[in-house]
């Protein structure tokens, strides 16, 4: 969850440049304002959860919500995959997007044009794409069971439990054995009742107290966690320090990750660009414009600003 949100947030950032200044000023002030689901507002909200829809199952899918009158955009709709069915037509090429109605039947989309649809890395010949958490179910049952021992050994071992041994000696004693260790049971019962409080235990005979599992140690978990986790963040392509696992003194990225996990998240706004031009296209054909909007995203700053400076100062 770290890190699908950890790559939202640093994917976005966007705003549209137009020819001219009316357009561009309208359309941002559209985008900045526009109805989001039930809750949300602007453009960044509808982006947000449309990528961790993206990263989370590889494909997401919105809709844009037209008023009655057909002459204004109402608000933009994230829609959930499992009320939404992606077939391909009689061409490999056309998409036909089903919707479930209130019976449970298929029905076709009839306006597709107002869908926007994502799919990221989809196989040859699929419509669907592929999560970034794909590859991660078994790595992550492993993980899984490490902790699971792990919580069971700290309920043996660390939960104390005591083994009372009461040895009857000679002669008479032998015959009230089974009311001594009731009497004893009893006794270290209430003792072990008091809570907080002190509270003494009183016995006669041969009575021995031992700890049960004081002795055992539990497994040092730390390394194979570490190696499990490695795995886990090498898919993400994050560096550990980003998700809060600080695995060496002095973290910091290098320029190399810098420049990897920028060109990662350029690749996913890549993907999700056509659906925010779609929506910008729509809006400037409603409104009478005829200009091409082009979407401009903010830099991602993952790099040391005095080195970049230096870096144009060199060339």
């Amino acid at each position: 969850d770290a890190a699908v949100c950890k790559i939202v947030r640093l994917t976005g950032g966007v705003s549209v440049q137009c020819e001219s200044r009316r357009a561009r000023e309208d359309l941002n002030r559209f985008l900045e304002s526009v109805q989001v689901n039930a809750c949300g507002t602007g453009i960044e909200t509808f982006l947000g959860i449309y990528l961790e829809q993206l990263l989370t199952y590889g494909t997401a899918l919105g809709e844009i919500v037209v008023s009655q009158d057909g002459k204004e955009i109402s608000g933009l709709y994230n829609a959930s995959l499992d009320d939404v069915e992606l077939r391909t037509g009689d061409s490999p090429l056309e998409l036909k997007i089903y919707s479930r109605d209130g019976a449970g039947n298929w029905l076709l989309v009839q306006r597709p044009e107002l869908i926007a649809v994502s799919t990221l890395s989809p196989r040859p010949g699929e419509l669907l794409g592929e999560s970034v958490l794909k590859g991660l179910p078994f790595v992550s049952s492993v993980l899984l069971k490490i902790y699971n021992s792990m919580g069971l050994n700290w309920e043996r071992v660390g939960n104390v439990r005591f083994a009372v041994t009461y040895q009857p000696g000679d002669g008479n004693e032998r015959a009230y054995t089974k009311e001594r260790a009731i009497q004893i049971a009893q006794e270290w019962r209430k003792a072990m009742k008091s809570g907080g409080d002190i509270s003494d235990f009183v016995a006669v005979g041969n009575v021995k107290i031992q700890t049960i599992g004081a002795d055992n140690q539990i497994l040092d978990s730390e390394v194979p966690v570490r190696q499990i986790l490695e795995q886990l963040v090498a898919k993400t392509g994050l560096p550990p320090f980003l998700l809060g696992l600080n695995w060496a003194s002095t973290e910091r990225m290098s320029a190399q990750q810098t420049d990897l996990l920028t060109s990662e998240l350029w690749a996913i706004r890549r993907t999700v660009e056509p659906v925010l031009l779609r929506i910008c296209r729509l809006w400037m054909q409603l409104h009478g414009y005829a200009e091409e909007p082009e979407i401009v995203w903010d830099e991602i700053s993952l790099q040391d600003i005095v080195e970049q400076a230096h870096a144009a100062l060199y060339r």
